[in-house]
């Protein structure tokens, strides 16, 4: 048009097999930049709000203070979402959930911290629930608070249910644990959120469950069979010596 130019149908579909290319050399423009130092390039990350908020941002806060010259960018997605990012070059490398099912073998993993998933209620609408052992199956019977199904925690959560064959059907499903978290605090459900998310009081206990469910962890994901960008070495670096 005379205002802008958009790509024809045939011309997305192209798209859709170029952009892992074109992103391809970006990167490698990038990193000639850089010339092998920390004064200036980017970092590229990807991974999910709550990894950001509840994990990422005192690294980030480091990295930005030692490398004021590189320009960070983090891209928000789901951990499934993330893995996506990282087939088509989008991002450097990711911090994701694992297990994570949609992560490739062409991806190397690297573990820097475990964690427990937990369930958690307001005392004051669910007071049977406290201070006493809980079996799952009596959880189908109150309104569960979890992530929607496009993330591995509701991958994880519904696993978990169907090894002792239970089929979970959960009351209300979200995209943020923060919002799920407050939620339960009001009474509304019994919530599934990450241990690590509960960095403030709430009016929530945790339950105690009889079945105990398995860590995950939170991973470093890159590519194999790419070079890594300098500026991605030392922020993966930090994130593993932290994990020590």
């Amino acid at each position: 048009s005379t205002k802008r130019v958009q790509l024809t149908p045939e011309g997305e579909i192209l798209l859709k097999h170029i952009e892992p290319a074109m992103n391809l050399i970006r990167q490698g423009e990038n990193q000639l930049l850089e010339a092998n130092t920390l004064n200036g390039g980017q970092l590229r990350i990807g991974a999910s709000d709550t990894i950001c908020r509840y994990y990422l941002v005192s690294y980030l806060k480091d990295f930005h203070r030692r490398y004021p010259n590189v320009h960070i960018k983090v891209t928000n997605q789901t951990s499934i979402a993330c893995a996506k990012l990282l087939e088509s070059g989008q991002v450097d490398f990711i911090v994701t959930n694992y297990p994570n099912s949609h992560l490739s073998s062409r991806l190397q993993t690297i573990p820097i911290h475990s964690f427990h998933d937990i369930f958690i209620a307001n005392g004051e609408y669910y007071p049977e629930l406290e201070n006493r052992p809980v079996h799952l199956k009596e959880l189908l019977q109150y309104p569960i608070l979890m992530l929607d199904r496009k993330s591995t925690t509701s991958e994880f959560l519904h696993s978990q249910f169907q090894r002792f064959q239970l089929d979970l059907v959960p009351e209300i499903e979200l995209g943020s644990n923060d919002l799920l978290i407050d939620l339960a605090s009001i009474g509304l459900g019994i919530a599934f959120v990450p241990d690590y998310c509960l960095v403030k009081e709430t009016a929530a206990f945790q339950l105690d469950l009889v079945e105990e469910l398995p860590p995950r962890q939170l991973v470093v994901a890159h590519s194999s069979h790419l070079p890594i960008p300098q500026a991605a070495k030392e922020f993966m670096s930090m994130l593993e010596k932290g994990a020590e």
